[in-house]
């Protein structure tokens, strides 16, 4: 099993570079040809969901990416060490109590529904201390040359 890790400052101009490293491991990691391009919507989807978070709870804490490479497998995990609340919470500071939490709650709810519109095998798991975007794609085995 191999794994690329990357790990940046949580800066809009980074996510770009997080998509391009994503889809050439993804490309050498046997994924085909014609999904790359929904690779590449999902980890900036991902990724700019993360930036945002951190951007909003103020944490200084770089956005983790890790593309691994296993038996006709690959995925991509995007971490983020903002605090997450439980779905439905109702509970006072739940969601910090003002307008904008409220917006954006929605964008994040957004961004999860078009990285599950984009990706077949998508798992997200949150808590207080972050939350994890998984994301996993079949590969085809390069084609060997048989003289």
């Amino acid at each position: 099993m191999a794994t690329v890790e990357l790990r940046f400052s949580a800066l809009p101009e980074h996510v770009r570079t997080a998509r391009l490293v994503a889809a050439a491991v993804a490309r050498r990691a046997g994924v085909d040809e014609a999904v790359l391009d929904e690779v590449r919507l999902a980890v900036g989807e991902a990724c700019t969901r993360a930036v945002g978070l951190h951007q909003s709870a103020g944490i200084s804490a770089p956005v983790r990416v890790s593309l691994i490479e296993e038996e006709k497998l690959f995925s991509i995990e995007v971490g983020d060490e903002a605090p997450h609340t439980v779905p439905g919470d109702t509970s006072p500071g739940a969601h910090g109590g003002a307008d904008g939490a409220d917006v954006e709650t929605e964008e994040d709810e957004m961004g999860l529904a078009v990285i599950s519109g984009l990706v077949d095998d998508v798992e997200v798991t949150a808590g207080e201390n972050g939350g994890l975007i998984r994301m996993s794609w079949p590969t085809t085995p390069p084609a060997t040359l048989v003289p």
